[in-house]
């Protein structure tokens, strides 16, 4: 693809980050919804360094829409171009992202596309607009934090065995609009799915301090036992939210999995945690309460898959 086909529409935003900070973090897509608000999940089809093939899933003005994209990533040049195909995308948009340093802290992040057909009214002119400045915008807090990412990003797992079959196990786990019968501190779970594996959800739970109210969007992919999901409100000290279940049979039984991943938001801390916390305090609280709500699930999937089995 040639930078003269998408030349029509440019943005650009100067960021506070080293060039090469921008561009990794462009050049990570799995990572894209841990700072993009509207990009759901991304999953690697193929990839040989240079080239890459994604499946993405983003919210469009409320509605998951997912395509293929195509990318072109160009370290030496800092220069990335991308390409979006299927039903649900621009046929025939693309986009080309260029990073300049503009000092050792400084980098230029510009932006070009031309839209050739928008198919529907969600993909109106003023609708990729704003999605791509936004985008932006949130690209660019994200990297300026660069100095504090690493305490800021937080990513663990909870695994636990199960005598009993991985469709059992699944089945709880993608049954979601249930769970307000039988987890504990969960009042209401309202779940529509709007198409074949693609789950809308919204959560209301019981806390010290009264109730939050949490909204996610799910993934399921039932023959490979995954459900991956990000929350779209998320709970109180979290940026983002991303994470997912695995279901994984062997000779001897079933492993469930459940890895999260979250961006701590550190302004928050004082409010949440009191005076004098500080974010090692943050992540050994969150790492807390995730863990302990995760473990929850797992163990309730493994009576579910168990007690079925011993009825049966």
């Amino acid at each position: 693809m040639s930078a003269s086909r998408v030349g029509s529409t440019a943005h650009r935003v100067r960021v506070s980050a080293p060039a090469g900070v921008v561009y990794a973090v462009l050049a990570e897509g799995a990572k894209l919804p841990l700072y993009c608000s509207h990009s759901v999940h991304v999953e690697c089809l193929e990839s040989d360094g240079g080239h890459e093939r994604l499946r993405m899933w983003s919210l469009v003005e409320g509605q998951v829409k997912s395509w293929s994209t195509w990318r072109h990533l160009d370290q030496v040049e800092r220069r990335l171009e991308v390409r979006r195909t299927g039903p649900n995308a621009p046929q025939g948009s693309g986009c080309v992202l260029t990073i300049r340093a503009r000092g050792p802290h400084e980098t230029v992040l510009g932006l070009s596309y031309s839209p050739d057909h928008l198919p529907d009214k969600e993909w109106s002119p003023r609708v990729v607009d704003l999605g791509i400045r936004a985008q932006l915008a949130q690209l660019k807090s994200f990297a300026e934090r660069w100095t504090r990412l690493d305490d800021l990003v937080l990513s663990f797992e909870d695994s636990i065995r199960v005598s009993g079959p991985a469709e059992l196990a699944y089945d709880f786990l993608y049954r979601a609009g249930s769970w307000s019968d039988v987890v504990p501190g969960v009042a209401r779970v309202a779940l529509t799915e709007e198409s074949p594996g693609v789950q809308l959800m919204t959560l209301d739970r019981l806390t010290e301090d009264g109730s939050h109210t949490a909204a996610a969007v799910r993934i399921c992919f039932p023959h490979a036992g995954r459900i991956v999901y990000k929350h779209t409100t998320p709970f109180p000290l979290l940026a983002s939210h991303t994470g997912e279940w695995s279901v994984v049979p062997d000779e001897t039984g079933t492993t469930i999995t459940s890895k999260q991943v979250v961006v701590l938001r550190e302004e928050d801390i004082a409010a949440v945690l009191g005076r004098g916390a500080d974010l090692a305090d943050a992540r050994r609280h969150v790492r807390e309460m995730l863990g302990r709500d995760s473990m929850t699930l797992l163990n309730l999937a493994r009576q579910h898959a168990e007690s079925a089995v011993r009825q049966l």
